[in-house]
């Protein structure tokens, strides 16, 4: 969760024009010279519906033009423009015309069905014969009880020692022993393969006969000409190579499409990174005493006492870390404690320091040889998962087999952190570049299309993602600009050395003030829970309507079903108080008069510590631009994603509101996309009730 604990800036805060118009240059669509723009039919492409709207005419045309000259593009398309139908139409049609496959990348469930009933409209509409595949985590799709809790690695190595021992009865019922199909799996196949199916179909007809849903998907995932799935079946390379060759497809002949695309950066960059906690080892300790493995129990402890030796290198006596209590240097900028650097001198921070791979490697070594407490630890763990589903100890394998590492675009960390549960240390190999790993993706892929609508700034995302031969677009609302009021109301902040009692009880009572002038359902979003909570009080003694508050806690069967009865008070008026990067901030679609307004509190600024500076060093010394994109334009993104959850079609009308003096300040206001119009309020009131009255 984003805690906006400080703020960083950049040494030099001023902000000249050309900086500023630097920024903001967006490649603007425009005609292609190549295509004819008048000509484009429905049946040319496959075009799902009976009219093609000329905004997403613009973007068809843009990705006819980068299949045909085989580059890629960055699509920053707003909400409501049809942005699936308008990718899978061409995209299949080119793919079909070319012996291609397509892969439609989505981490959204909901996505997932609504690429699937394109495809099934496309294929009813123009008679055109195709098969698709829709392919979740294997672990979602596992038809073996109480697998959920398992973490993802955790999972591959259960799943991999109960096919290798032949105890999965849904993989033995599914393939012979020389992984062949069984009779009964081929004749579950060839039913499936006589219409397109989601995966949630898959799964139920799968488990129905005790067949592995998965390897049934693969199967189908061979015939397929698309192939809807979640974002690591191409960018894990573990698991895409895996895939790739089971499924006999070759990456040189695929289009990959990504929808909401502004996840991939983070996405990849989770994806990448190992941690080792004392928590994980306390348990690897249990598993060890619990199946008497003593010589194992003997190695977990050596790990622990060289966490703890290593731990003693922190300067723990402010709570600040000599990498972060020094100057950081970061090409022409300085990042320090000053007011240049930090906004405020007298911030306390968890304890970190930076270490290297030979630091703990050589530790290891002077007492065990590092591969061979691996191999160990991992024949260990083989024996523990024949018992039970998990094995700690076979985490730590996995962690000290990542340990080994390249070094360029990772950082190696140590970190301690006070928790409910006692005290926190973290060891992580932690991603900063994500073009190492998509970056050769992407570029042996035959073209890659990126979607979003808040893909901004384009060339951040070329950048992070390492991509070559692009184009970059961005593409206009087709909403009424009328329907939508975006307000800056610089009345608070949350600036960190501004925080105080007075200032939450401001920040509490204007924004109910809002919400009580905004007519109907409010989503109102803070920075952190801790900023949430600090201004709840005032703000609960001044709203007028019924109070929904967002639970980290909550399941997401609960957040549903407390959504559920959100919704219910459309015409009352109600308002949910959530966090920026919570499960309401962005994938809810509210359509119609279920939200008309959303208002951000604050900037959802990332923590300042040694992960984030390294971060800002990395991309400063490789693009020269630090602090936009390690730090700056991941935040903003995200309050524009919060802000689009309230205009969802074309007759959706809402007000949208920026409570923070900072979003007036140059620096984070050239962040706006150049076409988001905003008005600077602080008499807000009028202009509220005008707009719902429709004077505006």
């Amino acid at each position: 969760m984003t805690e906006t604990n400080d703020e960083i800036k950049p040494n030099n805060t001023e902000i000249n024009e050309s900086d500023i118009n630097d920024t903001l240059k967006t490649n603007k669509t425009e005609p292609d010279d190549k295509i004819n723009q008048d000509n484009l039919e429905v049946n040319d492409i496959l075009f799902p519906y009976e009219k093609i709207r000329d905004e997403q005419s613009l973007l068809i045309k843009d990705i006819i033009s980068a299949l045909k000259e085989k580059k890629n593009l960055i699509a920053n398309a707003p909400t409501g423009l049809g942005k699936t139908a308008a990718a899978l139409s061409p995209v299949l049609k080119f793919a079909l015309d070319n012996n291609l496959t397509v892969f439609f990348l989505t981490s959204r469930q909901t996505q997932h069905k609504i690429a699937i009933e394109t495809l099934k409209n496309i294929k009813r509409i123009h008679g055109v014969k195709f098969e698709a595949a829709d392919i979740i985590g294997k672990k979602w799709m596992c038809a073996v009880p109480n697998i959920s809790a398992l973490y993802s690695n955790e999972f591959v190595e259960y799943c991999k020692n109960m096919r290798e021992t032949n105890k999965c009865a849904h993989y033995t019922k599914t393939r012979e022993k020389d992984l062949k199909l069984t009779v009964e799996a081929k004749k579950t196949i060839e039913d499936l393969r006589l219409e397109i199916r989601d995966s949630e179909d898959i799964v139920n007809f799968s488990s129905e006969f005790n067949l592995c849903p998965y390897e049934i998907s693969l199967e189908l995932a061979k015939k397929a000409k698309v192939i809807i799935g979640d974002y690591f079946y191409v960018f894990n390379p573990y698991i895409s190579e895996l895939f790739f060759k089971k499924a006999n497809i070759e990456i040189e002949k695929t289009i990959i499409v990504v929808d909401e695309a502004h996840n991939l950066p983070e996405r990849i960059r989770e994806l990448a990174t190992s941690r080792l906690t004392n928590f994980m080892v306390s348990r690897a300790v249990k598993e060890a005493k619990k199946y008497g493995f003593n010589e194992t129990l003997a190695n977990l402890n050596l790990i622990q006492n060289l966490i703890n030796e290593l731990s003693n290198k922190i300067n723990v006596t402010d709570g600040v870390t000599n990498g972060v209590k020094n100057n950081i240097t970061v090409g022409a900028n300085s990042f320090n404690n000053s007011s240049k650097g930090f906004s405020s001198s007298n911030r306390m921070y968890n304890p970190e320091t930076k270490i290297t791979k030979e630091e703990f490697v050589n530790l290891i070594n002077i007492e065990k040889d590092y591969e061979q407490l691996i191999e160990d630890f991992e024949v260990i763990a083989e024996t523990v998962r024949e018992k039970q589903k998990r094995s700690f100890i076979g985490s730590i394998a996995a962690f000290l087999e990542a340990w080994k590492g390249e070094d360029e675009g990772f950082t190696r960390l140590l970190k301690l952190e006070n928790t409910k549960e006692g005290l926190l240390t973290t060891l992580s190999y932690t991603c900063l570049d994500t073009s190492i790993i998509t970056g050769q993706i992407i570029d042996n892929a035959y073209s890659t299309i990126l979607m979003s609508g808040t893909l901004t700034p384009t060339f951040m995302y070329r950048d992070l993602l390492g991509m070559k031969r692009c184009i970059e677009k961005e593409y206009k609302s087709p909403f009424p600009e009328k329907n939508k009021l975006s307000l800056i109301v610089p009345l608070t902040t949350t600036k960190y050395e501004q925080r105080s009692t007075a200032q939450y009880e401001n920040i509490g009572k204007i924004s109910a003030d809002l919400v009580n002038k905004i007519k109907g359902n409010v989503f109102v979003f803070f920075s952190s829970y801790k900023i949430r909570d600090s201004i709840y009080l005032s703000f609960m003694n001044e709203c007028k309507k019924t109070i929904f508050l967002e639970d980290s806690k909550m399941s997401k069967e609960q957040k549903l079903e407390m959504l559920e009865r959100f919704k219910k008070y459309k015409k009352s008026g109600a308002v949910l108080l959530g966090v920026t990067s919570g499960s309401f901030g962005e994938g809810i679609d509210m359509p119609g008069d279920l939200l008309n307004g959303v208002i951000i509190v604050g900037l959802p600024l990332g923590v300042p510590d040694l992960e984030t500076r390294e971060l800002i060093a990395y991309f400063d010394k490789k693009y020269k631009k630090g602090w936009d994109y390690g730090y700056l334009f991941p935040a903003f993104q995200k309050t524009l994603q919060n802000a689009g959850r309230c205009i969802r079609s074309e007759t959706d009308r809402g007000v949208i509101v920026f409570l923070d003096e900072r979003y007036i300040w140059p620096m984070y206001k050239r962040c706006f996309p150049a076409d988001y119009k905003t008005i600077i309020a602080k008499d807000y009131g009028r202009i509220i009730e005008n707009f719902f009255e429709e004077k505006i």
